[in-house]
């Protein structure tokens, strides 16, 4: 009796070459799985990198059988997938954060958010930022896990440790909720300021917010306004109107010297820090 395609498909991602092979071939007939060509190929590919003799020659054939009805575009992808699956396999933490990606969006593979996770944690306990932010997202969400607001902390403090700025931002929300992280304004006021230093202009508005609401620091219009409006420059659609906003808004009760001050402060704080193009 062959296994059902759930038990096969653990074995193929356990980098068991025979059902790495019968991957393939379900893929090829669309046999208990949609039709792919992209993922057969995948599938034939790695199982031919791991076998050799016979078992290697009927990979091979049938991986160059179906390269045949694919484009050279889905060929290129197909080899992408590949190569991906094995550096990630080979313990590369980019590779295994770019798979958790693809299993959490369905990008070349089937969504799962559960295997996301199985990969954003092994990129993640490699001290790579990016892991860490994706697992701290998963544990948030409860998206492939049980949603654990403690987990999440933890994992999103461990990225603001390498400096990734949207783990600051996502932390300061968490903060804001009072999701298992402290409630200090003040704390959240210097995660928003440290992410804007590093381009996030969310953070630039968030600050904006802060300074006008006098939240975490004195109240402050002059701030609030360049902060708005650091956020308005860079910010598009439904964003920059926000932002538009709450700096329009803040304008209205400052005076002509106030204004020219704030216009000012943002002026210096965007030379001094560029967008790259």
């Amino acid at each position: 009796m062959e296994p059902d395609i759930d038990t096969l498909r653990t074995q193929a991602e356990q980098g068991h070459a025979s059902a790495q092979f019968l991957l393939g071939d379900m893929y090829r007939d669309g046999n208990d799985v949609p039709q792919n060509f992209v993922l057969a190929h995948m599938w034939y590919n790695l199982a031919a990198s791991r076998t050799t003799g016979e078992a290697r020659e009927n990979a091979v054939a049938g991986r160059d059988k179906v390269a045949g009805r694919m484009t050279a575009e889905q060929v290129t992808e197909a080899q992408h997938l590949a190569h991906i699956r094995t550096l990630a396999e080979q313990g590369n933490a980019e590779a295994q954060n770019s798979l958790g990606s693809m299993y959490r969006t369905g990008e070349g593979v089937p969504q799962d958010a559960a295997e996301a996770v199985h990969w954003f944690r092994l990129a993640a306990e490699q001290r790579h930022a990016l892991g860490q932010l994706n697992l701290a997202r998963m544990y948030r969400d409860g998206h492939g896990v049980p949603q654990h607001y403690t987990e999440a902390v933890y994992w999103f403090r461990l990225a603001i440790e390498q400096g990734d700025a949207a783990a600051k931002v996502s932390l300061g929300f968490m903060c804001d909720n009072g999701h298992d992280a402290p409630n200090d304004n003040a704390e959240l006021v210097r995660w928003y300021r440290l992410a804007a230093e590093q381009g996030y202009t969310r953070a630039e508005y968030n600050l904006g917010f802060m300074y006008a609401d006098g939240r975490g620091v004195p109240q402050d219009d002059v701030q609030a306004h360049m902060w708005y409006n650091l956020a308005a420059s860079r910010m598009t659609s439904e964003f920059r109107e926000a932002a538009v906003e709450g700096r329009d808004e803040v304008a209205s009760r400052m005076t002509a010297d106030q204004l020219t001050e704030a216009q000012r402060l943002a002026r210096e704080w965007a030379a001094a820090h560029p967008r790259e193009p």
